[in-house]
């Protein structure tokens, strides 16, 4: 959650500095930030130049967010994201996407999830079938 917070500093640090003197200059026209006793939060701002930003969550454990702004083309860009055991997962129309996962990886998984190894203590079935159907999506 940590490199979560130092990621997002940084971009906005980056995009900050790309921005003319107006974005510099830009107000908070809203903000709400929640922390309840046990661990779950909320928090939401929105600025004057159009950017708005939202995030909930269980303290370091995971989150769901979303944030949105105009960039420099004039176009709105809207991302949303899942940060949680499974690392950080932002999803928008303008980000990229990798490739399908070669047929001939998924059946050597499959072929493993067939013939589990007996001799090796921190194997998990659970793991490999979560990523077995990340990968077919």
């Amino acid at each position: 959650m940590f490199r979560l917070l130092i990621v997002s500093a940084l971009i906005a640090t980056s995009f900050a500095r790309s921005l003319p003197e107006s974005e510099a200059t830009a107000s908070i026209l809203s903000y709400n930030n929640v922390l309840q006793d046990d661990g779950h939060y909320n928090w939401a701002y929105e600025t004057s130049n159009g950017i708005a930003f939202h995030e909930e969550g269980l303290g370091a454990h995971q989150a769901n967010g979303g944030y949105s702004y105009t960039g420099p083309d004039g176009v709105q860009y809207r991302v949303v994201y899942v940060a949680d055991e499974n690392g950080f997962r932002p999803e928008g129309a303008h980000l990229p996407t990798p490739p399908p996962t070669p047929e001939h990886v998924l059946k050597s998984l499959e072929e493993i999830r067939a013939n589990p190894p007996k001799d090796q203590k921190d194997f998990s079935m659970e793991a490999l079938d979560a990523t077995i159907a990340r990968l077919r999506h």
